[in-house]
């Protein structure tokens, strides 16, 4: 059921964009909680800090506990506690606390209860080293605030209401008294309900987002394949009716599906193209097979009835012909299913030499240029090159190999008719022959030329045909130079 639904690839570019989007939102959600919070807690300390200091720099005056300012705040809590963890004064409805590390909420009376009032600890309760303390009369002590704010979290019950609060904790130093610690809370109420409003709100949102994100992801992808389905169907169509002629839809978009619909037709056409050439090559070749088959079955069944008869020299005329030709095809054949050409390093000018050797009329020039392919396959070539000159020529071929640069060059010429320039790429051609070579038993079947060029390109190079210098038709033929 899983590999059905995500096994388009809507479905799979849907689930990608959600997941890409979901993880995204993950972190900026985190972030944007993370950064509140931070910076809430940042700005309660900033008051916490705030409110801690201007109490202890009360205190560090030498006011009495009774008369400092710090201690009559109604919503942020209050406590000032000695080096031995006793607390010495608090605010007056500071009922409980927690975080700042004393041990109760407000100062203990003689009888060790906590209670009394901000007078009372004033006058009656003892510092840190059990002496009374300040009041309106004693001249007033110098303490020393340290510079450093401490900070922790808790809570405080203030009128019954506990709430949290983030503590600052600032130290005040007398030389005859020690060392005491005002604490000062403020609330963190407006951070939890601002990291609680974010939380909600992106609970609600993240998953319609998502919703939307995947809704639009679904349509555009569906609008965007579209063409890919208007082609696929199109395809089906003509693999059903073999119609090669048909072409795909190509949209008018000039993106990536349009190239793509381009490229379809093209590789449609070329397909098209070799189809209608494997066709014609086929009916050519059945042509070709049929006349030489018909003789030599003809000449036998005439030498069965009359022995007498028998043309034993057109049956081997005709029976080579037919050698010849499948040869012809055969190699063709090899060609098309892109055989390899070698990687044999040999001697153009040599082999030239070697398939000019015993051809009455035939001429060479060659110097020593190295060459890299199928020493067989381009000696068929010459072999092909020269039987179509000596066709045509009327006393002499010539035959040249030279370097040119990267090329090796073999150039035969003939002092025939020449090629005219309206057929000089025709003549190239599977089984075409030219008018004044028409004749099967002169002019072949028309393949020569055809593989020879073939051969060329396969091997890197060009096979092409001009004018010679004596008027007939100069056929060029250019290789890489061995490196």
């Amino acid at each position: 059921m899983t590999r059905r639904w995500f096994g388009s690839v809507r479905s799979r570019a849907t689930l990608a964009a959600t997941l890409v989007v979901a993880v995204a939102l993950l972190a900026a959600g985190a972030a944007v909680l993370l950064s509140l919070r931070s910076d809430l807690t940042g700005q309660a300390e900033s008051e916490a800090a705030s409110a801690a200091r201007a109490v202890a720099v009360e205190l560090s005056d030498g006011r009495p506990y009774g008369k400092l300012t710090g201690l009559d705040e109604d919503d942020r809590p209050v406590q000032i506690v000695d080096e031995r963890g006793r607390v010495v004064a608090a605010s007056e409805d500071l009922e409980r606390v927690t975080g700042t590390g004393a041990d109760t909420a407000r100062p203990r009376d003689s009888g060790g209860r906590a209670g009394g009032d901000a007078d009372d600890d004033a006058d009656d309760s003892d510092d840190a080293n059990g002496s009374d303390g300040p009041d309106d009369d004693d001249p007033a002590p110098r303490g020393e605030v340290d510079p450093e704010t401490d900070f922790s979290t808790g809570t405080a019950t203030i009128d019954g209401t506990t709430a949290d609060y983030r503590f600052a904790a600032v130290e005040v130093e007398f030389e005859d008294r020690g060392k005491f610690t005002v604490y000062a809370g403020a609330p963190l109420a407006a951070e939890r309900s601002a990291v609680g409003t974010a939380t909600t709100a992106m609970l609600i949102g993240f998953p319609l987002l998502l919703a939307v994100v995947a809704g639009a992801t679904w349509l555009v992808t569906r609008r965007a394949l579209s063409p890919v389905e208007g082609i696929r169907r199109e395809m089906a169509a003509i693999t059903a009716s073999e119609d090669l002629a048909r072409r795909v839809p190509v949209p008018a978009t000039h993106d990536e599906v349009a190239r793509l619909a381009l490229t379809t037709n093209e590789t449609l056409a070329a397909l098209e193209s070799s189809v209608e050439r494997q066709r014609r090559f086929v009916a050519d070749a059945s042509h070709e097979l049929r006349s030489p088959i018909a003789s030599l079955r003809t000449q036998l069944e005439v030498g069965a009835a009359h022995p007498e008869l028998l043309d034993l020299d057109g049956a081997v005329t005709d029976t080579v012909r037919l050698q010849t030709l499948a040869a012809d095809l055969l190699l063709l054949a090899r060609l098309d299913a892109g055989e390899r050409p070698g990687d044999a390093r040999f001697d153009l000018g040599a082999l030239a030499r070697e398939h000019a050797e015993g051809r009455a009329g035939v001429t060479v020039t060659a110097e020593e240029v190295r060459v890299t392919g199928s020493r067989a396959q381009v000696g068929r070539v010459l072999t092909n090159l020269l039987d179509n000159a000596r066709r045509h020529a009327r006393s002499e071929v010539t035959v040249g190999v030279r370097a040119e640069g990267e090329w090796a060059v073999v150039a035969v010429a003939d002092d025939g008719d020449g090629v005219p320039e309206a057929d000089r790429e025709r003549v190239f051609e599977r089984f075409v022959r030219l008018d004044e070579a028409r004749s099967r038993d002169d002019g072949g079947a028309g393949l020569g030329l055809a593989i020879a060029r073939d051969v060329a390109v396969r091997h890197g190079g060009t096979l092409t045909v001009g004018r010679a210098p004596a008027g007939g038709a100069l056929f060029e033929l250019r290789l890489p130079r061995a490196r």
